[in-house]
C-alpha cells in the first residue's frame, strides 16, 4: 500500500505467494461455544484468548508476517453492559499477561480502531505493548478493537483532507496511506470463524481482492488444523486480479504449444 512499498491490488498486481503473507480473522462465536455447554458467555471469551494464542504460534510456524484479528467492532458497543465490562478487563488482562511473551518471541503488537472510548487504564496498556514491541518483526500482530471499516475509511480521508486543506480530490495512494492498516499488505486470506458468511465492516478497504473462507467451527475451537485447512483453500485459489487464467501461466501455455507443434511434426 501506498508509502511502504506494499502494492494496492487495485492499482498494480501484488505479489503472490504459495501461502498467505497476510491472515485476518474475525473470531466468531465465542458465546455460542459457551451455551452450547452450558457455560455464561464470558467462558466463551476466555477460552477464545487461549484459541488466540495458538493461532498466533500457528500462524508464526506457518510463516505468516502479518495476523489481523477482529476483537471488538464499533457496532459490538450494542452489546450488553455487563458483557461489554468484562471484554474490557479481559483485554487488559490479557496485555498484562501476554505481552512479555510476545515481546519475547520478536511479536509486534499493534491495536488497530478508535481509543476514544477506552478506559485510561486500556489505552495506558495499549500504549506500553506497542512501545515495548515496536522494533519486533517475526509477526505483526494487529488487534482490531472498537474498529470498524467506514470509521477507517472516513477517518483516513478527513486526516488527507487536513493535511491537504482546499483539496478538491482525494485519490487511492493518499487515502491508503492513513488508513490504520497503511504499515501492511493487504490481506491475502480472511477467515470468519463460527459459520456466518459476511465480513462485518471488518477492513472493507483492504478486503478488496482477499481470498474469503468461512468455517463453521467455532473460535474457541479454532486451531493449527482449523488454520491449515484454510490454507489449503487458499492455495487452490487462483488470484487473477482482474487477469484471465491463461495470463498466469504463460511459460507452461507457451511450454504446452511447442509440444503440441512438435507432435504436428513428428
Amino acid at each position: 500500500m501506498a508509502g511502504r512499498g506494499f502494492t494496492s491490488s487495485t492499482q498494480s498486481i501484488p505479489d503472490i505467494s504459495q501461502g498467505p503473507r497476510h491472515v485476518a480473522i474475525i473470531m466468531d462465536g465465542n458465546g455460542r461455544w459457551a451455551r452450547k455447554r452450558f457455560l455464561p458467555r464470558m467462558a466463551g471469551h476466555t477460552r477464545g484468548v487461549e484459541a488466540l494464542r495458538g493461532t498466533i504460534r500457528a500462524a508464526i510456524e506457518r510463516d505468516v508476517e502479518y495476523l489481523t484479528v477482529f476483537a471488538f467492532s464499533s457496532e459490538n458497543w450494542r452489546r450488553p453492559a455487563e458483557e461489554v465490562s468484562f471484554l474490557m478487563q479481559l483485554f487488559i488482562k490479557s496485555l498484562q499477561k501476554e505481552v512479555s511473551r510476545l515481546h519475547e518471541n520478536g511479536i509486534r503488537f499493534r491495536v488497530i480502531g478508535d481509543r476514544s472510548r477506552f478506559e485510561p487504564a486500556l489505552v495506558k496498556a495499549i500504549e506500553a505493548a506497542e512501545a515495548l514491541t515496536a522494533g519486533n518483526t517475526r509477526l505483526h500482530l494487529s488487534v482490531a478493537a472498537n474498529y470498524g471499516g467506514r470509521w477507517d475509511v472516513l477517518a483516513a480521508a478527513n486526516r488527507v483532507l487536513a493535511k491537504n486543506p482546499g483539496a478538491r480530490e482525494i485519490d487511492e495512494e493518499a487515502l491508503a496511506a492513513e488508513l490504520s492498516m497503511s504499515f501492511a499488505p493487504e490481506p491475502d486470506l480472511f477467515i470468519r470463524t463460527g459459520g456466518e458468511q459476511r465480513i462485518s465492516n471488518f477492513l472493507l478497504w483492504q478486503l478488496a481482492y482477499t481470498e474469503l473462507y468461512f468455517t463453521d467451527t467455532l473460535w474457541p475451537d479454532f486451531d493449527s488444523g482449523t488454520l491449515d485447512t484454510a490454507i489449503a483453500s487458499y492455495r487452490e485459489r487462483e488470484r487473477r486480479f482482474g487477469r484471465t487464467s491463461e495470463q498466469l501461466t504463460p511459460a507452461r501455455t507457451v511450454a504446452a504449444s511447442r509440444d503440441s507443434d512438435m507432435e504436428c511434426h513428428a
